[in-house]
């Protein structure tokens, strides 16, 4: 398979990075994307590969809807620019980050309340703490931020038995994330009782059709959201989000505004708050290919994987 490798800086901090880079590859079904984060391990890799490899050498199950509605996704900036990120992205439902080091419980209000603000009294309205709080901040602080009205939290404790301790204790819902996706078995997480929503993400599933048994597996309300990947890696996301039985939320696939920059001319941006389903071409991978440290580690590092 032909391999690229992209590197790209991000507008505003987000994950704890500043540049997102990863490796394209292209096989007879088209490109795929293999972008784990460098803190996963050769091992955590391998469901992100597999995800590639089904993009480019078997595609997508058939889609049953031709776009897919998104939300914008607000990182943890200040109010005003929060604002401003909800009232020009077009989307009717945000993503605030929110417990994020080094900030307070204050800077997460006035960011949601700014959001509230730009998206109107209909918009939706979603936090993602990403595990960062233990069960009694989690409902100090989402009972604070639901004077906003809340769609739902996500990951807002690290444990699968925290999160059951926490929905007993708050009327929000909860949607699952890293208790999923870092799982050994994601479709074998026990969720009774923890959570009302489970996100899914292409890649750390291990593909379209991989995270659409997860999906059915626990049987209940979905959400697609994106690991941060290039315009490749998102279609994918939008295929699965295309391909789920019901789709009762808008998805988490509006991750490339974050991007100075894309792989491709035509970039996954969403317009009117929505995403098309479809392949994308990398055909703008030269304006963002990686410098050549970058370039030999992930080659190094996907063959490492796809060796395994």
């Amino acid at each position: 398979m032909e391999v690229r490798v992209y590197a790209t800086p991000l507008r505003t901090r987000f994950r704890g990075i500043d540049v997102r880079d990863g490796v394209l590859v292209r096989g007879p079904a088209g490109w795929g994307e293999f972008s784990p984060f460098w803190d996963y391990d050769d091992a955590q890799s391998r469901r992100w590969w597999a995800s590639a490899v089904e993009s480019a050498t078997v595609g997508w199950p058939a889609p049953l809807r031709s776009s897919v509605p998104v939300n914008c996704i607000v990182p943890a900036v200040g109010p005003e620019q929060a604002h401003a990120i909800v009232t020009t992205s077009g989307c009717r439902t945000a993503k605030v980050k929110v417990a994020e080091p080094g900030q307070t419980a204050a800077d997460d209000e006035a960011r949601v309340e700014a959001v509230r603000d730009a998206l109107g009294p209909a918009g939706g309205l979603r936090v993602d703490a990403n595990a960062a709080w233990d069960v009694d901040t989690a409902v100090a602080r989402i009972r604070a931020l639901d004077r906003w009205t809340l769609e739902y939290v996500e990951q807002p404790c690290a444990s699968v038995e925290e999160l059951v301790a926490l929905r007993r204790r708050i009327e929000v819902r909860v949607a699952a994330d890293e208790v999923v996706r870092r799982a050994a078995d994601p479709a074998g997480v026990d969720l009774r009782e923890a959570c009302d929503v489970v996100v899914l993400k292409v890649q750390p599933l291990g593909g379209v059709r991989a995270a659409l048994e997860v999906a059915q597996a626990h049987g209940l309300p979905c959400v697609v959201s994106s690991a941060l990947e290039s315009s490749v890696g998102l279609a994918a996301g939008v295929a699965l989000a295309a391909a789920l039985p019901e789709l009762p939320f808008a998805c988490g696939l509006g991750s490339l505004a974050l991007f100075t920059a894309d792989v491709s001319s035509s970039p996954l941006l969403p317009v009117d708050g929505a995403l098309p389903v479809g392949a994308v071409v990398p055909d703008a991978v030269d304006a963002v290919a990686a410098d050549p440290e970058t370039d030999r580690r992930w080659r190094e590092r996907l063959e490492r994987v796809a060796a395994a």
